[in-house]
């Protein structure tokens, strides 16, 4: 008898909590502080951009928080999503390793990203708030923003970033027709864009700046809001509904994983299905090696520094220690457009400078070669984010190959490529180029980094 593939939850076992890891670090995550006094900011700091409920998520350190009904209702359009065995790639790799995916593309957006923009905009609406702001790299967030913006009659305006706005014309196309206005960023519709574009009118953008357009838009609107999709704590713990479901569903597999890898830009995806693994070890569970994989040409984990530093391009934010490259850096305009974060989300880093985690770093090439592998055996074309989290998952099962090592793997697939196949076309095509980052730029980014006493 053939060995199952595919584990499905009935949705009565949805996770009815999130899980937050704060109520579990050994050493508590140090706060954001107020970029002016360099004290740490109160939830009246955050009130200008954020609902209260969010704030509360966002400072919260209980374990558990409930996942509102409505949410859970709208979750059950693609929740729980399927954790699948994968037996063809384990087959052409020859490895001994068992290898398991969490597939987050069957959300209506393609990726994990509705898991935090559903209750973001639930929250927003019921505090009465008409508009949210944002930003958006490949464009996966900004469409499952307005996919949730739909849901909860909300007007939603996305800053993309540029090189992607250029790069991924459906990604556009799938936010204006679930209602949204998209903006490529920089734009001339802020002071934020307005100053960049008057020193270079061709800036391909970045993360960075787009978030200081949205963000800039909220806090002059009263009627407006901002909207994250990554890097902040009650972002991150909104994600964790992917690890509770792997959980249960290693459970009916009569499995338990040994490795979890995850691609990391901001952390959210990487979050939501690691941290409630690494939760269970820090409360005396199994140990695991958690692996996060970034790119080589935005390598915050494995070549920024731990340090307060701004969330955006023009300092509009409060200051967060995260490994970062600096706000100013900008990235390469390499394809994995959700993955060019100067910075790693506070939460994230700190595990990292705990040694919780370990980063790793690949080129877009490679990991382009690993995607195309996955989709030739599995038959799911990764999103080139997702990529990261493959190329990962592959050489971790080639070490247990090396090795003779029968170890489990679980990645995290978190959205599908089917709006990327413009990077396809330009791999296969051999116009792929591997972009290195400028050193100099770096150099000159990290200089610049706020000055705040130890």
């Amino acid at each position: 008898m053939s060995q199952p593939t595919k584990f499905l939850l009935d949705e009565s076992r949805m996770p009815r909590d999130w899980y937050n890891i704060a109520a579990d670090l050994p050493v508590p995550l140090p706060p954001p502080l107020h970029p002016g006094t360099l004290q740490p900011i109160g939830p009246a700091d955050l009130a200008p951009l954020f609902p209260m409920e969010l704030i509360l998520q966002e400072v919260s350190t209980e374990r558990t928080i409930p996942i509102p009904e409505p949410v859970r209702e709208v979750f059950r359009l693609w929740r729980p999503s399927p954790l699948v065995r994968a037996h063809r790639l384990e087959k052409v790799l020859g490895t001994p390793a068992k290898i398991y995916y969490k597939y987050e593309g069957v959300s209506p957006a393609g990726s994990h990203k509705p898991n935090t923009a559903v209750p973001q905009a639930w929250y927003n609406a019921q505090a009465g708030v008409k508009k949210l702001s944002t930003e958006t790299g490949a464009g996966q967030w900004g469409s499952s923003l307005a996919f949730a913006g739909a849901l909860f009659k909300l007007e939603v305006k996305v800053f993309q970033v540029r090189v992607s706005f250029d790069q991924k014309p459906y990604r556009r196309a799938l936010m204006e027709t679930y209602g949204a206005t998209c903006v490529a960023s920089p734009s001339e519709e802020t002071n934020a864009g307005r100053a960049i574009l008057a020193q270079n009118p061709k800036h391909p953008g970045s993360l960075g700046i787009a978030i200081s357009e949205a963000v800039e838009v909220a806090a002059t609107n009263d009627d407006t809001k901002y909207a994250l999709g990554s890097v902040l704590n009650h972002v991150l713990m909104h994600q964790t509904i992917i690890g509770q479901e792997a959980m249960l569903q290693f459970e009916m597999a009569g499995d338990d994983p040994d490795v979890i890898v995850g691609c990391t830009g901001g952390g959210s995806n990487f979050a939501g299905i690691a941290f409630p693994f690494i939760g269970q070890q820090l409360r005396g569970g199994k140990k695991r090696r958690i692996v996060a994989v970034e790119p080589a040409a935005c390598p915050s984990l494995t070549r920024g520094k731990y340090a307060y530093d701004f969330g955006d391009t023009s300092h509009l934010t409060p200051l967060v220690k995260m490994h970062t490259l600096g706000s100013t850096f900008t990235p390469p305009g390499f394809h994995a457009g959700g993955l060019r974060y100067h910075g790693m989300a506070p939460l994230v880093s700190h595990l990292h400078q705990l040694k919780l985690i370990e980063a790793t770093s690949y080129k877009q090439n490679a990991c382009f070669e690993a995607g195309v592998l996955f989709a030739r055996s599995e038959g799911i074309v990764p999103a080139p984010e997702a990529n990261h989290a493959v190329k990962g998952a592959i050489e971790e099962a080639l070490r247990c190959k090396r090795e003779g090592r029968s170890e489990v793997i679980l990645f995290n697939l978190c959205g599908h490529g089917h709006f990327d196949m413009s990077a396809y076309m330009a791999f296969h095509a051999g116009q792929l180029v591997d972009q290195p980052y400028d050193e100099a730029e770096l150099a000159m980014a990290l200089s610049g980094l706020p000055s705040v006493p130890a």
